[in-house]
């Protein structure tokens, strides 16, 4: 069974073109490496400008695989560079009872 994951990026000092670019090659290189599902991948932006990525992992071995795979530790070596993770409890946005955010075409 899938694990839907919630992804939180909060982009480094004028990044955001950058963080961007590396979340087009996420699902790509997650796909690729065969560790998540074909379901639609959805990216939106938060008033603080908090960029959210929602998609889903094959299962928890998939998760645990990405954490030994050589092309997934580059990929998030590129969003170490460009953002900072964060929890969905940053996000103004996620104290509403049915938040809203920006779509972000990828």
């Amino acid at each position: 069974m899938g694990i839907i994951v919630i992804t939180c990026f909060k982009p480094k000092q004028n990044m955001d073109s950058e963080l961007l670019d590396v979340i087009r090659d996420h699902m790509p290189v997650l796909r690729k490496e065969g560790l998540v599902t074909d379901r639609e991948c959805i990216v939106m932006k938060s008033k603080n400008g908090n960029i959210i990525e929602v998609f889903e992992w094959k299962s928890n071995d998939a998760i645990n695989d990405a954490h030994k795979n050589k092309n997934v530790l580059l990929l998030w070596e590129r969003f170490e560079k460009v953002c900072d993770y964060q929890s969905l409890s940053c996000i103004e946005e996620s104290k509403l009872l049915f938040p809203g955010f920006e779509p972000v075409n990828i």
